[in-house]
């Protein structure tokens, strides 16, 4: 038996199912792939109406959404850890597309930071009912890396790639950011270590949106087919926070080494 899989004895039975369904939720289809299933055709026809300033702006409107959307997300819910409420987040969402559907491109500029904070608000649900603290940096910063997890990059194909290697290059600046917190509180919101783990969560987010943008833009889409497509990106962001916060409440039990032996082992 190799040491890989001797880990697989090291989780309990139901910690090791909910390793694997983990797992599963980080290693789906991209969410590009599943948007172009919905709407038919493939996002490049909605890109082609996308006009470049508004490629370029959206990066902004990424960047300042997800600056806000922590701190005024948390502010929303009690610490206390209770159920998830994923129904009443996709419920919101919905409506929220709906809009964006119903003005187009103009819509965006409100629609984004909504949105944002509505998934937000989903993700931070979801990790308390996890076992996290959501009023500690700790927990704040792992929702805030949820953005950057899964649905975009070359690697998502190889989950295991694609999960851990996102975890790492955020890693460094996600310590100086829990540093700078303990230090001088959550509410440094120009703390430079934020400032860089949000640009660089907020470059993959950008990747997202601009697939939500165009699948709006693709003919025909309105405001019925905007809230279908914000419910999409919904279950996507929600499913992505239930593997990542699977993970983290696993690696808390059995330490982070112990935890990637065994996502390795499930997956060989």
């Amino acid at each position: 038996m190799s040491v890989t899989q001797e880990f697989l004895h090291t989780l309990a039975a139901e910690d090791l199912r909910a390793l694997a369904e983990a797992r599963a939720l980080l290693e789906r289809p991209s969410l590009a792939a599943r948007l172009s299933s919905f709407i038919g055709s493939p996002l490049e026809k909605g890109l082609s109406r996308l006009p470049v300033s508004w490629r370029e702006r959206i990066g902004g409107l990424a960047h300042d959404a997800l600056l806000k959307a922590m701190d005024t997300a948390a502010k929303t819910l009690q610490p206390a850890v209770q159920p998830a409420s994923p129904r009443l987040h996709k419920l919101l969402g919905s409506m929220s597309g709906a809009g964006g559907g119903a003005f187009g491109v103009a819509g965006l500029t409100v629609e984004i930071p909504l949105s944002t904070v509505l998934i937000m608000r989903s993700i931070l649900d979801i990790a308390r009912a996890e076992g996290e603290d959501i009023a500690r940096a700790q927990a704040r910063l792992a929702a805030l890396e949820v953005f950057a997890l899964g649905g975009n990059a070359a690697s998502d194909d190889a989950a295991e790639a694609g999960y851990y290697a996102v975890r790492a290059a955020l890693a460094t600046t996600v310590s100086e950011a829990t540093r700078h917190f303990a230090q001088k509180g959550l509410s440094s919101e120009s703390a430079p270590a934020l400032a860089r783990l949000i640009t660089l969560v907020a470059a993959r987010y950008k990747v997202q949106l601009t697939q939500k943008a165009a699948g709006m833009l693709v003919p025909g889409i309105g405001a019925v087919a905007g809230a279908t497509i914000n419910l999409m990106f919904m279950n996507h962001f929600q499913d992505v926070s239930r593997g990542h916060f699977t993970m983290r409440r696993l690696e808390r039990r059995y330490g982070e080494d112990a935890v990637r032996a065994a996502w390795q082992a499930v997956g060989s």
